[in-house]
């Protein structure tokens, strides 16, 4: 079965304008996402799904002069735009990431590929420490595109339609939902938080002394190691 990860980007969050075009260490913060999510060895495709608006055609440019496949759509009805990517793509299992997380490790995207096939769950997930032990921004979420269909026609909420699996959640005992723990020691690290909202998150990120092909492992001692010299 085909799986596609589709990374939702776009150029106008309220709190850090411009967010993924943001310089981290030489590079857009949407590259990290996207040269890191390709990484992962479980995938068949990667797409980012993007607003339809004038100013989102600079981050589009950018993404196509690389060669990454965009689709764009609605800016407030991300489910419909998560709908499109996975049309356009063919996709018939969705690897939902979000392009705040310059950080996210292919590996653990990999294994949540591996839970899911093995778990017969209808919504799995690794990105959030949310009954699991993973630390914040290094892994995603995973549905059958036809669960996503499903969502495209029942959620009826607008932050059900602006935060496209929000319904999985509302109606949690209607789905069987799923996470699991990192297996090694070092990985269990539920406070850490490797996501960017603000200016203030990627400032302390920016200065973590990492590449883009750096695993989890190097990532995590960056952080620690910038914690340490604060004190």
């Amino acid at each position: 079965m085909k799986t596609v990860a589709i990374i939702q980007a776009r150029v106008g969050s309220s709190r850090l304008p411009m967010k993924s075009l943001l310089c981290l260490r030489g590079h857009a913060l949407i590259d990290w996402v996207v040269r890191r999510v390709s990484m992962a060895r479980r995938l068949d495709g990667v797409v980012v799904a993007m607003p339809d608006t004038e100013r989102d055609r600079v981050l589009q440019a950018h993404l196509e002069g690389q060669g990454v496949q965009v689709v764009r759509g609605s800016e407030q009805d991300v489910l419909s735009r998560f709908l499109l990517a996975a049309q356009a793509t063919q996709a018939e299992r969705i690897v939902r990431i979000c392009a705040d997380n310059p950080f996210v490790w292919g590996e653990a995207i990999d294994r949540l590929v591996d839970f899911y096939d093995n778990a017969h769950l209808d919504y799995c997930y690794n990105h959030i420490p949310r009954n699991n032990l993973w630390p914040d921004g290094l892994g995603a979420e995973m549905l059958s595109r036809e669960l996503l269909e499903d969502i495209g026609r029942l959620a009826d909420q607008p932050s059900q339609r602006e935060h496209c699996l929000n319904y999985i959640w509302d109606h949690r005992d209607r789905f069987g939902i799923g996470t699991f723990d990192p297996e090694e020691d070092w990985l269990r690290r539920p406070e850490v938080k490797l996501d960017i909202d603000t200016a203030d998150d990627f400032c302390r990120l920016a200065l973590l002394p990492v590449a883009m092909e750096s695993d989890a492992r190097e990532i995590l001692a960056a952080y620690d190691g910038s914690r340490k010299d604060k004190e």
